[in-house]
C-alpha cells in the first residue's frame, strides 16, 4: 500500500532543477523543456545539446523504493533485448556523474540527487490505439503475449504481488483509518466495500491456483501508444507479480457484447506467443473492483500534491462517496451471477 506523499513533493523541481539534474549526469540541455502529462512522477521532454530529445521522469518520493525502481528498469531492458517493443531506461555513465549525484543499479540506470530520483529514456512518440478494430486488438494481444513470455521467466523480487490484500483490504482499511470517507457516506460505503472484498477473496480462491507472473500492471489505453510499427508502452511505473488477465481486462468495452468480441481478438493475438488460462477471467470484476477501491485510496493519499485538486475537484464530496457505493454495488451484483 503506498504512503502519503510529503506536502507538494515537487516543489522545488523546477525547470532549473531539472536542466541542472540533467547536466550533473552528462546530458546537457539546450533550455527546451516541455513537461508532459503525469500525474504521479514528474515527466519532462528535454532537448539537448547533440540535436537529441530524451525524457525524464523524477519518480515520487517515497512511492518505491531504489530496488523497486532498479527492478522496473531490469525488466525494460529484458524486454527491450528479448526485442519487444518497450522503451527501457538509458544506461547512464558513471564518469559522466558530477557532484553529490550517484547512479544506481548494474547497469546503472537510476540517478539519485540529494531527495530527487530520476530516469531518463528515449523519446518515443505515438497516437491512441483504435481499439474497435479487430486487427489492431489481435496485434496488442501480440505484444503483450510476447511481453508475458518475458514476463514468466523469473519473479519480481521486490515489486509487488496485486491481491486482495494490497488492491483492497489495505487500501480500504487506510481510508477507513482517516476521515476522508464523508460521515454521512462512511457506514455504508465500509459495509459495501467490506461485502464487495468478501466476493474477490471468493473469486481469487475458485481461480486457484493462479500462476503470477511479471506484469505491466496497469495496461489501459491512456498507456499504449501506437505507431505504424505496431504499440508500445512507455514504462513500467506499476510493473508487478499477478495473474495475466491484469494485463488485458482495461482494453474491453463496458459493453458486454463489444467486450467479448475484443476479448476474442486479444486472445487471438496473445496466445501466438503465450497460453492462457480461461479460469481468469473470472477475475476480471474482481480486478475491477479492486481498482475501484485503490483508486480512492490514490486520490487520497496523493491530495497534498496540488495537482490532485486541480485535476480530481470532484472527488472527497459526499457525492463522490454516494456514487461509489453505487459502482461497488454493481460490482457485488456482477460477482454474484458470475
Amino acid at each position: 500500500m503506498d504512503h502519503a506523499t510529503p506536502p507538494q513533493p515537487f516543489a522545488d523541481l523546477t525547470p532549473h532543477a531539472v536542466l541542472d539534474a540533467m547536466a550533473d549526469i552528462g546530458l546537457y540541455g539546450d533550455g527546451r523543456l516541455l513537461q508532459l502529462n503525469s500525474y504521479e512522477n514528474r515527466v519532462f521532454q528535454v532537448a539537448l545539446e547533440d540535436g537529441s530529445t530524451v525524457v525524464a521522469k523524477f519518480y515520487r518520493p517515497a512511492r518505491w523504493s531504489n530496488e523497486q525502481i532498479l527492478e522496473e528498469h531490469a525488466y525494460a531492458l529484458e524486454l527491450a533485448a528479448a526485442e519487444v517493443p518497450a522503451v527501457a531506461p538509458l544506461v547512464l555513465d558513471r564518469r559522466q556523474a558530477r557532484g553529490e549525484l550517484r547512479p544506481l543499479g548494474e547497469p546503472p540506470t537510476l540517478a539519485v540527487l540529494g531527495s530527487m530520483r530520476f530516469a531518463v529514456a528515449p523519446r518515443r512518440a505515438g497516437r491512441a490505439p483504435e481499439l474497435d478494430d479487430p486487427e489492431v486488438l489481435e496485434w496488442i494481444g501480440r505484444f503483450i503475449g510476447r511481453l508475458h513470455a518475458v514476463g514468466r521467466q523469473r519473479p519480481f523480487q521486490h515489486r509487488r504481488t496485486l491481491d486482495v490484500d494490497t488492491l483492497g483490504h489495505a487500501p480500504r482499511d487506510w481510508l477507513l483509518g482517516t476521515d476522508i470517507v464523508t460521515a454521512a457516506e462512511r457506514p455504508r460505503w465500509s459495509d459495501v466495500s467490506e461485502r464487495a472484498l468478501a466476493l474477490v477473496a471468493q473469486h481469487f480462491a475458485a481461480a486457484a491456483p493462479l500462476r503470477s507472473l511479471r506484469l505491466h500492471g496497469d495496461f489501459h489505453p491512456g498507456n499504449l501508444l501506437w505507431t505504424p510499427q505496431g504499440p508500445h508502452f512507455v514504462d513500467l511505473d506499476d510493473a508487478a507479480m499477478g495473474p495475466a488477465v491484469q494485463d488485458l481486462w482495461m482494453l474491453l468495452s463496458g459493453d458486454p457484447d463489444v467486450a467479448r468480441q475484443q476479448l476474442a481478438a486479444l486472445l487471438e493475438g496473445y496466445e501466438t506467443f503465450c497460453d492462457f488460462d480461461r479460469r481468469e477471467l473470472a477475475l476480471i470484476e474482481a480486478l475491477r473492483t479492486l481498482r475501484m477501491i485503490h483508486h480512492s485510496a490514490w486520490l487520497a493519499q496523493r491530495w497534498n500534491d496540488p495537482a490532485f485538486p486541480a485535476a480530481f475537484p470532484w472527488f472527497g464530496a459526499p457525492s463522490y462517496w454516494s456514487q461509489q457505493i453505487e459502482h461497488l454495488m454493481v460490482q457485488i451484483d456482477l460477482m454474484t451471477d458470475a
